[in-house]
């Protein structure tokens, strides 16, 4: 009997996987998944929307219904904007304006004259996404896109498996801020703000929820990152759910996401937290997490989502390399890094990459409420940066100003006192 049960228990995992749903082969298409305030100028991004929108179609239809006179077909999901209307309207104009043919899917929980309830089971409505070569989620409040597009008891309503349908065969399946924390499996739904996160953790159902789960699900998402310091939130909520894996994308950028590679596309950049190897000290009281690895790609560098193994972009590559661990390494700065606010923007990044080029191999930041400190002992967080044998980096001005890759800084945060600073 025993052995029958271990036969039984070796098929079901090869048929159904380690979570008890069949497995399925990995969707044809591509995700592109926007951190917020995308500018209507941003044209790596917009092409890039419409042209993998047109790619898609070319690779479903005969050659005589493609080709360069060809306008892709885009549904717009204004989902999550507290205006939809406006919302929907002004991204569909954008997407036309770089060669699209977009158009607005009535979905949305309040401000539309369809009920969202009679809108994701409309078959003509339907019809139209299942037929379209791309989506696009707007920005706003994510909760309102899982809301409408999930029933009561958590199944895919039509319309979302109508979008499941674009992806799986081959179209773009776009998104913005409140649209790109809807991609991952897990995302922030009513988050507070980073510190307050840090201080009291995340629990399922309030500050996090399940997403759409598009990307891979051992990925986590976060928007607006550097910007407003959310990386430091986004690895509470790996940790607290397991999740090895993050991907934090800045404002105007964003990743394409193909074949099981992402590449970096737009204004700034994107972090990404690994937290295969971190650990996780239970004596200490508090969010404490040691040897996250950190890695920040910029415009044109790639990475492979099973090994993390990252390509600098060619401008990169042709330029500066900086290896620590090499004989021929030379340290360019004896300045002590350090930062009293490590959640400012963009603070962490700039100091992975003055990481690189310093003789000691340590840098500190101190996440805490400042006005609070003034008068009083507050509680706060320690980020300690260092390097580790796989830290390299890349640099070029290529672009006009200096951009840079930075891989495997690793970073242990611990709770600590802060304060009063002075009297």
């Amino acid at each position: 009997m025993k052995n029958t049960m271990s036969i039984l228990a070796v098929c079901l995992a090869l048929t159904f996987g380690s979570y008890g749903f069949a497995k399925q082969p990995a969707p044809a298409g591509t995700l592109i998944i926007i951190g917020g305030a995308l500018r209507f100028d941003n044209t790596d991004v917009w092409s890039r929307i419409v042209e993998q929108a047109a790619a898609a179609r070319e690779h479903t239809v005969s050659t005589s219904k493609s080709g360069e006179d060809y306008r892709p077909r885009i549904a717009v999901f204004p989902t999550a904007s507290g205006d939809p209307e406006q919302s929907g309207r002004i991204t569909a104009e954008a997407l036309n304006s770089y060669g699209a043919d977009a158009f607005v899917v009535p979905v949305a929980l309040s401000k539309m004259e369809m009920d969202a309830r009679d809108a994701v089971v409309d078959p003509k409505l339907i019809e139209q996404v299942t037929r379209a070569d791309g989506v696009y989620f707007t920005g706003g409040q994510q909760a309102r896109i899982v809301e409408a597009l999930r029933t009561p008891e958590g199944a895919d309503t039509p319309m979302l498996q109508a979008v499941w349908a674009v992806y799986n065969r081959g179209g773009v399946v776009a998104g913005t801020s409140a649209g790109a924390a809807v991609m991952s499996r897990i995302m922030y739904r009513d988050a507070k703000h980073v510190l307050p996160t840090l201080q009291q953790g995340v629990t399922m159902g309030r500050e996090v929820d399940y997403g759409l789960g598009f990307l891979d699900p051992s990925w986590f998402v976060e928007q607006h990152t550097l910007v407003r310091g959310r990386f430091a939130r986004a690895l509470v909520a790996m940790q607290a759910h397991g999740i090895q894996f993050g991907v934090g994308i800045d404002e105007n950028t964003a990743i394409v996401v193909k074949d099981d590679q992402m590449e970096v596309v737009g204004y700034k950049g994107a972090i990404v937290m690994d937290l295969s190897e971190a650990k996780e000290d239970p004596q200490v009281k508090g969010f404490n997490v040691q040897n996250v690895k950190l890695t920040y790609l910029d415009h044109g560098d790639k990475l492979k989502l099973d090994t993390r193994e990252v390509t600098p972009s060619q401008k990169k590559q042709e330029g500066t390399k900086l290896d620590p661990n090499s004989p021929e390494y030379r340290p360019t700065d004896d300045e002590h890094i350090f930062s009293a606010d490590i959640l400012g923007n963009a603070t962490a990044v700039d100091m992975m990459w003055k990481l690189l080029g310093n003789r000691d191999g340590e840098a500190l930041g101190l996440a805490f409420d400042a006005e609070q400190a003034l008068a009083e002992s507050t509680p706060g967080f320690e980020f300690r940066f260092y390097r580790g044998d796989d830290t390299i980096g890349w640099s070029t001005y290529a672009r006009g100003d200096e951009t840079y890759t930075v891989s495997n800084v690793h970073l242990d945060i611990r709770p600590v006192n802060i304060g009063p600073l002075y009297k």
